[in-house]
């Protein structure tokens, strides 16, 4: 029993959590995900030029009606057609003026390649995330975490953010 015990605990604390991971707010904020615990977290890479860049205005929609247990984190991200060129203040000044924007917006980031960013790292690979590989192919992916930063969804760019898939996992 001791042995299994030793085990599951070098099992732990060897693996990672989303929480660990450090974050900076388009602003420069630095911050966790922890930060949000007992509520869910919806991350979504973003771009301002891109055919989907109308979701700003349903992800708005989104957390204002869950707010009290969702939290909406998008990060924007350039590596689609240069959709996304703008540098941090830009891109939050055009968030905030044409979809009036409040929930939280990283720095522009990667979310694939050898640049990756550890949040995207955790949220593609499945020894990371403890559930399946993910492949980020354009922009407005979303991936949903559970009140305790356990992966249960992930939405490809098609699927808008008011949609019935994604509000089930919310209730």
């Amino acid at each position: 029993m001791k042995t299994l015990v030793v085990l599951f605990s070098a099992l732990l604390l060897s693996s990672s959590s989303v929480y660990d991971i450090s974050l900076n707010k388009i602003s420069g904020e630095s911050f966790k995900l922890s930060d949000f615990k007992g509520k869910k977290v919806l991350i979504v890479n973003t771009a301002s030029r891109c055919g989907y860049t109308s979701q700003y205005g349903d992800l708005e929609k989104l957390y204002q009606a869950n707010k009290d247990k969702l939290e909406i984190v998008g990060m924007p991200c350039n590596q689609f057609m240069g959709q996304e060129p703008g540098k941090n203040a830009e891109i939050a000044k055009f968030c905030k003026k044409n979809y009036g924007v409040t929930f939280t917006l990283l720095e522009k980031g990667y979310v694939k390649g050898s640049n990756q960013h550890p949040l995207y790292t955790w949220l593609t690979k499945k020894e990371k995330n403890g559930v399946d590989d993910y492949s980020i192919s354009w922009n407005f992916n979303k991936f949903l975490l559970d009140e305790h930063g356990i992966l249960i969804g992930y939405f490809g760019s098609s699927v808008n953010p008011m949609s019935d898939k994604i509000s089930a996992l919310i209730k």
